[in-house]
């Protein structure tokens, strides 16, 4: 996944922050409404065709932050209404996306077209090579057929001069599962029986017309409770903000959190359990066995290709057992999973042992609003220091490598890693389910890069693999 910082990310954060610091104060109720006019007063510019179709999307981003889908809102209530709303609710509830129609453009469907780039050359590869005679000369510049055209791109790769483009839809072509199309009146729609969580299409979307429902203020409340809060934090969170590990660890117990554990310490236990389990099986005859720590692929496989479903590990995800753990060790806690993940919110609805999921997009509203600056923190050490192969789970290869170390030198394992969900990985995953994998340990991450890309993140991916990496070498041997 491409990391993008552009107007409406930084949109989304400034909603978030204003309404955290409104919770913070203790005025939510009083002063949410007055958000969308303070963003965007009477005098100021327009982002779209008028101001006040801006307040409208600023008020569903305040919606989404209080963890309520845009479509909830009937247009008569007040934002404090539904922050009451929000406040009474017990736990958090889905759907985990939704598209706001006023903010969608209705982009047209995909297409090619030809821009003034065009020469109108002699050769004129792009007639020869289009296989349905859709591309014809006419004044003097190549004109391509809609009604013809199946976007091939055949005439894009042979056009000397690149006059010939594909327009997209952004957010269509981000989704790997084809979960996100147009509905009668063109506007984008999400169909959750093929949706698997990854957010792709929220990062995409160049109007912010997908919005993620947010735990923000459940976390907030739960803070504020003052009651036994843990933050289990997974180790893609190095390189998110500036300040190290052991500043990121004071930050969060200046925050309200009562201790920090590395979910890297589930991540050992899951390499563990995977490379015995990879053993039986492979003892047993099996011919692959696949990792099963993203849950957006496993949405994907249960959803998609349902083929894999024999070779899934059935070892749990490193969150589900450090939430496990410390559940079984003080069961009196709220668990919050920190990181960069919005499938996490999925699996979490499924596991009693992790009560939130909060990204670091959120996290960085709630340092903003708090007024916390994680690189002034004094140094805190982590009670436990999790070994290096756990901390490098988030990066692509990371736990193939991770259950390589735990396999017996004398077992031949081979590792093969789909680094990042599309179209064409399902095909290839779908032809290892037939029979014709090259490996035994395939290793799945739904984001290019792995975890460091997700959709949650507010660093660059580069940057936090630096970091990681870094994390991981002074982690403790295993």
């Amino acid at each position: 996944m491409m990391y993008v910082d552009n107007q409406t990310a930084r949109l989304r954060r400034e909603v978030m922050i204003r309404v955290a610091r409104a919770f913070l104060d203790g005025e939510l109720a009083a002063t949410i409404d007055h958000i969308p006019l303070a963003m965007r007063p009477r005098a100021s510019a327009s982002s779209r065709c008028c101001i006040f179709r801006d307040r409208a999307v600023i008020r569903a981003r305040c919606l989404a932050a209080l963890g309520l889908p845009a479509e909830a809102d009937d247009e008569l209530s007040s934002l404090a209404d539904y922050a009451g709303l929000a406040m009474a609710r017990a736990k958090p509830e889905g759907p985990l996306l939704s598209v706001f129609d006023v903010a969608c453009s209705g982009c047209v469907p995909s297409r090619h077209q030809v821009t003034n780039a065009c020469q109108g050359c002699v050769a004129r590869p792009c007639t020869l090579n289009c296989p349905r005679d859709a591309i014809t000369i006419r004044d003097g510049r190549a004109q391509i057929d809609p009604e013809a055209c199946v976007n091939c791109g055949k005439c894009v790769a042979v056009c000397p001069f690149h006059a010939i483009v594909r327009l997209p839809v952004p957010c269509e072509e981000a989704c790997p599962v084809g979960a996100i199309a147009k509905d009668d009146t063109g506007k984008a729609v999400i169909d959750f029986e093929r949706c698997i969580s990854c957010g792709r299409c929220l990062r995409a979307c160049p109007f912010g017309a997908v919005m993620e429902t947010s735990q923000l203020l459940d976390l907030l409340r739960a803070l504020c409770a003052r009651e036994p809060a843990v933050a289990l934090i997974a180790p893609s969170i190095a390189g998110q903000f500036p300040g190290t590990m052991g500043q990121m660890v004071a930050a969060l117990l200046r925050l309200g959190f009562t201790q920090v554990i590395e979910v890297a310490e589930g991540a050992e236990e899951v390499a563990r359990l995977e490379a015995r389990e990879w053993g039986e099986r492979m003892a047993q005859g099996e011919s692959f066995m696949t990792t099963s720590c993203c849950p957006a692929y496993l949405a994907a496989a249960r959803k998609h290709v349902p083929e894999l479903l024999p070779h899934l590990s059935s070892t749990p995800s490193p969150m589900r057992l450090a939430a496990a753990r410390i559940r079984g060790e003080r069961p009196d806690v709220t668990t919050v999973f920190i990181g960069p993940c919005i499938a996490k919110r999925q699996e979490a609805m499924h596991d009693a042992n992790t009560d939130l999921v909060v990204t670091y997009e959120e996290l960085g509203a709630v340092f903003v609003a708090a007024e916390i600056d994680v690189e002034e923190q004094p140094e805190r050490a982590l009670a436990d220091v999790a070994i290096s192969q756990g901390r490098g789970f988030p990066m692509a290869g990371g736990v193939a490598a991770a259950v390589a170390h735990y396999v017996p030198a004398d077992e031949s394992l081979r590792a093969i890693s789909i680094d990042g969900l599309s179209k064409k990985a399902l095909r290839q995953l779908k032809a290892f389910a037939c029979g014709k994998c090259p490996g035994n340990l395939v290793e799945v991450m739904a984001c290019e890069g792995g975890c460091v890309a997700g959709a949650g993140v507010i660093a660059r991916p580069e940057r936090v693999a630096r970091a990681v990496r870094k994390l991981a070498e002074e982690g403790r041997s295993g």
